[in-house]
């Protein structure tokens, strides 16, 4: 059976109150989720903070409540903050580019000094 609520949200994540994903033992916490909005369609999604829930489901409402009733939000994602990968301070090294590949940096293209001795030679034919 799910759970009846008058809040229609409550009741649209179908949440079964049987499940025991809301029973705490002792010293236990709930699991934290990592919540992610999009302001408008076509936007990026943009980390706005974190909720502590039973489940994904109340995650998304306490998210909702929390981050989206001040400001306009089309989207929102949570995902549980121990799903979420990340590299190590220590690996930063992967991130480097290596010597043999500077045509893929814009500063390997000095168009600039190009463009500015064009300039002159042609602001000095315009004068003469």
């Amino acid at each position: 059976m799910n759970i009846k609520s008058l809040d229609p949200r409550v009741t649209r994540a179908n949440i079964d109150e049987n499940a025991q994903d809301g029973v705490l033992n002792p010293l236990d916490h709930f699991q934290t989720y990592e919540v992610f909005e999009q302001k408008k369609r076509g936007t990026h999604h943009i980390h706005v903070g974190s909720v502590h829930a039973p489940s994904p489901e109340l995650a998304m409402i306490f998210a909702k409540e929390q981050y989206t009733r001040r400001g306009q939000c089309v989207n929102l994602w949570v995902v549980k903050t121990q799903d979420v990968f990340v590299t190590e301070y220590t690996d930063a090294d992967i991130f480097e580019t290596t010597a043999s590949k500077k045509y893929r940096e814009p500063d390997a293209y000095k168009v600039i000094d190009r463009i500015n001795a064009y300039k002159e030679r042609t602001k000095t034919k315009s004068t003469i």
